[in-house]
């Protein structure tokens, strides 16, 4: 019995240090001050996403882009996320939508 009592005070302790710690860090999120700080500063124009290129053998690989208003500034392959498509697959993107990148 004194061992129930022994984990139930240590659980009990346990939730009241993260309900503390909740609390006082609940105004304080990084990710919404990071993106606020990213908003508010002169490089706006600079944005990166991924996107799917393919070859002429049909051999897809996701790319992470990164462009500066509509110029492409670089564009790094990702490692591990690429696929070989059979040789009659077609790409469904209309054509200025898979030969732009910025």
């Amino acid at each position: 019995m004194k061992t129930q009592v022994k984990i139930l005070l240590i659980m009990l302790i346990i939730i009241i240090i993260l309900i503390i710690i909740s609390i006082f860090f609940h105004n304080k999120s990084l990710t919404g001050n990071i993106i606020k700080e990213q908003n508010n500063s002169k490089n706006t124009d600079v944005y990166m996403y991924t996107k799917g290129l393919c070859n002429e053998s049909n051999f897809c690989q996701d790319n992470e882009i990164t462009c500066k208003s509509n110029q492409t500034i670089s564009v790094i392959p990702i490692t591990g996320a690429f696929i070989q498509n059979p040789s009659n697959w077609q790409d469904p993107r209309p054509e200025e939508v898979k030969n732009k990148l910025c």
